[in-house]
């Protein structure tokens, strides 16, 4: 097969193969990749499995033709892959041996020699000219044994990429690559996230046409969906939405819970629910599917004051992969003193970014009704997003979803010419980062909006979770037009001559308007970044911590009629008028609820 005019497939199909390293089912077997390159040097890419020698010699051999090998460069020492470097070395004495020096170190454990005579040691961006071929190397260390090279030839643009990109699978069989590149991917690579995020930043540097693995299919078309893919599973983020549901069950009650927790899941609108039984799947599949999807249930019986063993292994396969970013839910059987649950979170206790659900559902022994409705409520909660979007049962109209955007709380400050001001805002987002451009909307009702409008400068304050209420009170309740905001402190200034606030704050930036756009009771005011600093590593306030932490309750007690949702402000009349501005944060009537 041929790769490229200069580039020729020689590897070999394993169909005799049951268990990929002792312990992967593989029904559509496995493939041996190797590649030759034939320019003025002739460099071969790897050998095989050692059930495939003579085969794979007799590849090499018609690829070939009248040519000799100048070089075997080995890329990885796994067996499968270098099984045959002694028989290369025997057929073609006058070759030369090209490797990283820890596999050099390896072949003296397999071999009995490191070819100490006819190598060549190479590292990180050294090269290797074949003539019109320039072969470039890269270390790609624990991806995913130690020794690992990728090696790039920059003229056909086709990068060697080891067992990188691999799946398992002969290259004779078709099916779909995403399905068993992933379980390879997980099972085999997966530990090792963090090396292969790092190998994925040296090859965006790279100008790839071609990925040749040493497992799997050639890759040619759309590289960016391979690519992408792993990314996400390097960076151990949920593939897809659904959830999975992993369980193993004694007699029976165990399963029939799941079952019900399933079917819900399924009518509540989860796109995917994959069920998994641990005593009876393919526990590689099982772990796959905890990766692939968004969500997982973990659902057992009390085993010896412990949990079942098929989900002790299959948790130990999770976190011995850094099994993080995910939602996870339990559910526990026992007849009488129930533990599952408690031993599955301390075995998660070390993985990162984990959500356990709120609701948990303890059997004792079988479903009763107080079990059921956990169950049910277990489902509507893992499904609240799914349900929220489903036709027929959607609120259209709840305006509070307004309050699930991530706003940030800012003092915009301004001077008049006279006196400084300042407001608070929390409608501030960067349009564009070539420039550097900022948005930001003011209500025209504020002085500042008719401060900014003339001198067309202003100052972004970011405010950090420590700002008391007393900073609300006096940039959010109060004109600049009738009050000095800064008589009580000494404010400092950036370079454009606008205060910066001395505290309370972990940035300013500094911004000039380039363009204004009428929003009818807002006015945006789109503008250039002409300085920033960042001056403290506090946590930003968002708007949802100042609803929560800071903003105190308002005094309605006793009181009839409306209060601001967002300052606190009491309107003590019924009804409220439909064009009410409040006169202390400037929120219409929208932002008022009634006292009750």
């Amino acid at each position: 097969m041929n790769i490229t005019k200069d580039i020729k497939y020689i590897g070999v199909n394993d169909h005799r193969i049951d268990l990929f390293e002792g312990q992967y089912v593989v029904p559509n077997g496995m493939s041996y990749n190797s590649y030759v390159i034939i320019d003025n040097k002739v460099a071969v890419m790897d050998t095989v499995d050692q059930g495939f020698t003579h085969e794979w010699l007799d590849n090499l051999q018609t690829a070939l033709g009248s040519r000799q090998p100048d070089y075997l460069i080995v890329q990885h020492m796994e067996p499968d892959h270098s099984a045959n470097i002694m028989n290369f070395a025997k057929a073609y004495p006058d070759a030369t041996i090209v490797s990283s020096d820890k596999a050099f170190g390896m072949m003296k454990n397999f071999f009995g020699t490191d070819f100490s005579d006819r190598r060549i040691v190479v590292g990180e961006g050294d090269t290797l000219s074949l003539g019109a071929h320039t072969l470039t190397f890269v270390t790609a260390p624990m991806v995913h044994w130690p020794e690992v090279i990728v090696t790039y030839d920059s003229l056909d643009k086709v990068l060697f990429s080891a067992d990188g990109f691999g799946k398992f699978g002969a290259l004779d069989v078709e099916e779909d690559w995403a399905c068993e590149a992933r379980r390879y991917y997980i099972g085999i690579v997966g530990k090792y996230g963090a090396q292969v995020q790092a190998l994925l930043k040296k090859a965006a540097g790279l100008d790839i046409e071609k990925i040749c693995p040493l497992h799997g299919p050639v890759l040619t078309e759309n590289l960016g969906y391979y690519i992408n893919l792993y990314n996400t599973w390097s960076s151990y983020l949920p593939e897809e939405d659904g959830i999975v549901i992993a369980y193993s069950s004694v007699y029976g009650n165990t399963k029939k819970a799941v079952e019900k927790l399933a079917e819900r899941l399924r009518a509540n609108g989860c796109p995917k629910v994959v069920v998994n039984d641990l005593a009876r799947c393919d526990m590689a599949e099982a772990v796959e599917d905890a990766f692939r999807y968004s969500k997982l249930v973990l659902a057992t019986t009390t085993y010896n004051a412990e949990i079942f063993p098929f989900m002790r292994e299959f948790i130990n396969h999770l976190t011995e992969r850094y099994y993080s970013n995910r939602t996870v839910a339990l559910i526990e059987n026992g007849s009488w003193a129930p533990l599952a649950a408690k031993v599955m979170r301390g075995m998660l206790e070390g993985c990162k970014n984990l959500t356990f659900a709120e609701n948990s559902v303890k059997i004792m022994s079988t479903l009763n009704d107080e079990s059921t409705a956990q169950l049910n409520a277990l489902a509507d909660e893992l499904t609240r997003e799914w349900l929220a979007m489903r036709e027929g049962q959607e609120n259209k109209n709840d305006l509070t979803a307004l309050f699930k955007i991530g706003y940030g709380l800012y003092v915009i400050t301004s001077n008049d010419g006279k006196k400084d001001n300042g407001l608070i805002v929390n409608t501030v987002t960067q349009v564009t980062n070539t420039p550097n451009r900022i948005a930001v909307t003011i209500n025209k009702e504020n002085y500042s909006h008719h401060i900014i409008k003339q001198t067309g400068k202003m100052n972004i304050n970011c405010l950090t979770v420590d700002a008391p209420f007393k900073v609300f009170e006096q940039f959010g309740f109060v004109s600049g037009r009738n009050v000095d905001k800064f008589a009580d402190c000494t404010p400092l200034r950036s370079d454009n001559g606008l205060v910066v606030l001395p505290r309370y704050i972990n940035a300013f930036v500094s911004l000039e308007v380039e363009q204004y756009v009428d929003l009818d009771t807002h006015g945006m005011f789109i503008c250039s970044v002409v300085e920033s600093r960042v001056v403290s590593d506090k946590e930003t306030m968002t708007y949802t911590y100042y609803q929560n932490n800071v903003k105190p309750r308002p005094d309605t007690e006793g009181k009839k009629g409306y209060v601001c949702k967002i300052c606190g402000y009491v309107y003590e009349d019924t009804p409220l008028p439909e064009d009410f501005v409040c006169p202390w944060c400037k929120h219409g009537a929208a932002d008022f609820e009634e006292i009750k």
